[in-house]
C-alpha cells in the first residue's frame, strides 16, 4: 500500500493534468524513450526492460503498417467512390470467345472499407494502451519499483487481470460478428445498393436518399412502411401483453388449492414446447387453408356455407396470427409465472386477508405488482422478440394476404423483419432492407430503454416493496 501511494504521488507529481500513466501525461510528461514510443510502439518497454512486451507491441504496429501499404491505403481510398471502373466485354479472336475484364465490385469495396477502418479503431486504442504501459515503467523505474517482466504479466493475467483475459474472446467475437456487420449494414442504408440497373455489381453513396423514401408516404416503398409499422406495434403488443396476462390467468387456475391434478394439467398445457415451433406453425397453417381440415369440417356440419377466409382476408389473418400465437406463447408464460407463485411469500396474502381485503383486492395490491417486479424485464424481452417474430408470421401467412400489386408492397400481416426479408431475398433491395433494419433497430432501443427504466427491477434491484 505504502508502494503504490508513493508511486500515485510521485506520477501526480510529474502530470497534474491526469491520473498516474495515462496517455495525457505521457505525452506532455514522459521522457525520451517515452515520447519515442508514441512513433515506435513497444520502445519505451524495451528500454525499461520489458524486452517481450514490448517486441509484440512492435510487432503489432508492424503487421498494421504492413497491412495497410498492401492493402489498406488502397481500401480506405477507394471508400468514398466505391469504385468506378465497370466490366467490360471483350472478344478474344483467338478462342472465340467473349471474355470479361474484372471490373470494381463495391460491395467487397464497402467492406473492406469498413473492415479497415475498423481496423485502425482498435490499432488506435492499442496505441493507447503502449503508450500507457510505456509512461508506467517510466514512472515505476524512477520511483524505484519493480518493473514487471513479461513472466509477471502473464501470472498477473491468470491472477488478478483474469477478468480480461476471460472477456478478450466474447468481446473479440461480438466486435468482428456483431458490431462490425452492423456497421456494413448501417453504411449500406447510405448507398443505391439494389437490383435497379448495375448497383448489385457498382453502386454510389446516396446520402440520406434511402430514409426519404422510406418515411415518404407517397414513394412505393413508403406506402407500405408505415402500414407495416403500425400493424408490427399492434402486433407486438398484443402477443406480448394476451400472452401475459392469459398465462398468468391459466397459472393462478391451476395453481388454486381447490385444483386437482395440477402436474397433469401443466404438462397438457405445455405439450407444445416439446413440439417444435416450426412443425407446429405449417401443420396449423395446412390445417386452416381453404381446403384443410377446419374448413372441409365446418362444411360438412354445415355450420358453414363457404370456407372461412383464415389467410385471404387481411382481418381474419390477423386474428388468426395472434390467436395461434397466444397458443404457441401461453405455455411459456404458464411455467414461469408457476415458478414465481410456487416462491410468493404467502405472509403477505394472510395479512391481507386479516385486514378483510377481498381476493381480487389482494391480486391487485399484491400478487400482480410482486410478479410484474420480477417479470418486466422479460416482458420486454418478449416484446422485442415479437417485434422480430419472422417464425410466427412466415410460416403461417406468408406476411398475406398482399397489400398490393407490387412485390415490394408486402402483407398485411407482414412485420418489418418479414418484410425486410422479401425485400432483400425476393427482391435485392439491400439498400432499402438496411433502412428498414436501423428504423426496427431504432424503434426496439427506444421502447426496451424507456420501458425498463420505468420498471421496479430498475429503480430498486434490492427487493420487492
Amino acid at each position: 500500500m505504502e508502494s503504490s501511494a508513493k508511486t500515485a504521488a510521485l506520477a501526480k507529481k510529474k502530470s497534474p493534468f491526469a491520473e498516474p500513466w495515462t496517455v495525457t501525461g505521457a505525452i506532455l510528461h514522459g521522457d525520451w524513450a517515452t515520447k519515442l514510443s508514441i512513433l515506435i510502439m513497444g520502445f519505451g518497454n524495451i528500454v525499461r526492460g520489458q524486452v517481450v512486451k514490448g517486441l509484440i507491441f512492435l510487432g503489432i504496429q508492424a503487421a498494421y503498417i504492413y497491412y495497410m501499404v498492401t492493402k489498406g491505403l488502397q481500401d480506405l481510398a477507394m471508400f468514398p467512390s466505391l469504385g468506378w471502373l465497370e466490366q467490360v466485354e471483350v472478344w478474344n479472336e483467338a478462342k472465340g470467345i467473349y471474355e470479361y475484364t474484372a471490373g470494381h465490385r463495391s460491395v467487397q469495396l464497402l467492406l473492406w472499407g469498413v473492415v479497415t477502418i475498423s481496423i485502425s479503431i482498435a490499432m488506435f486504442f492499442v496505441w493507447r494502451a503502449t503508450l500507457k504501459s510505456a509512461y508506467k515503467a517510466e514512472i515505476l523505474s524512477k520511483s524505484g519499483e519493480k518493473v514487471n517482466t513479461f513472466r509477471d504479466d502473464v501470472h498477473d493475467l491468470f491472477d488478478d487481470k483474469i477478468h480480461n483475459l476471460l472477456l478478450s474472446l466474447p468481446i473479440a467475437g461480438i466486435l468482428i460478428f456483431t458490431i462490425m456487420p452492423l456497421i456494413f449494414m448501417i453504411c449500406m442504408a447510405f448507398t443505391n445498393y439494389s437490383k435497379v440497373g448495375d448497383h448489385l455489381v457498382l453502386f454510389d453513396w446516396v446520402g440520406l436518399e434511402n430514409f426519404a423514401t422510406v418515411l415518404d408516404s407517397g414513394s412505393f416503398v413508403g406506402q407500405s412502411f408505415w402500414p407495416i409499422l403500425g400493424w408490427t406495434l399492434i402486433w407486438a403488443i398484443l402477443a406480448t401483453f394476451l400472452n401475459f396476462f392469459l398465462g398468468l390467468g391459466l397459472a393462478m387456475l391451476i395453481g388454486r388449492k381447490r385444483t386437482k391434478l395440477k402436474s397433469m394439467w401443466r404438462v397438457l398445457f405445455s405439450l407444445t414446447i416439446a413440439v417444435p415451433q416450426f412443425v407446429s406453425l405449417l401443420t396449423i397453417r395446412t390445417m386452416l387453408n381453404e381446403q384443410g381440415a377446419v374448413n372441409s369440417l365446418l362444411l360438412e356440419l354445415g355450420w358453414i356455407t363457404k370456407a372461412l377466409p383464415f389467410w385471404q382476408d387481411a382481418t381474419w389473418a390477423r386474428v388468426t396470427v395472434i390467436i395461434v400465437n397466444l397458443w404457441v406463447g401461453i405455455p411459456y408464460t404458464l411455467l414461469q409465472v408457476t415458478g414465481i407463485l410456487q416462491n410468493f411469500p404467502e405472509e403477505l396474502n394472510e395479512a391481507a386477508r386479516i385486514d378483510g381485503a377481498r381476493p381480487f383486492t389482494i391480486f391487485r395490491k399484491i400478487t400482480l405488482p410482486y410478479i410484474m417486479f420480477i417479470m418486466s424485464p422479460y416482458m420486454i424481452t418478449q416484446f422485442t422478440g415479437n417485434v422480430n417474430n419472422f417464425n410466427v408470421i412466415y410460416l403461417l401467412s406468408g406476411g398475406g394476404p398482399a397489400r398490393g400489386l407490387s412485390a415490394q408492397s408486402g402483407g398485411y400481416t407482414d412485420l418489418l423483419v418479414t418484410w425486410l426479408y422479401k425485400l432483400t431475398i425476393d427482391n435485392e433491395l439491400y439498400n432499402i432492407g438496411a433502412v428498414i433494419g436501423i428504423f426496427t433497430f431504432l424503434v426496439l432501443s427506444v421502447v426496451a430503454l424507456v420501458t425498463y427504466r420505468s420498471t421496479g427491477s430498475y429503480k430498486d434491484e434490492e427487493g420487492f416493496q
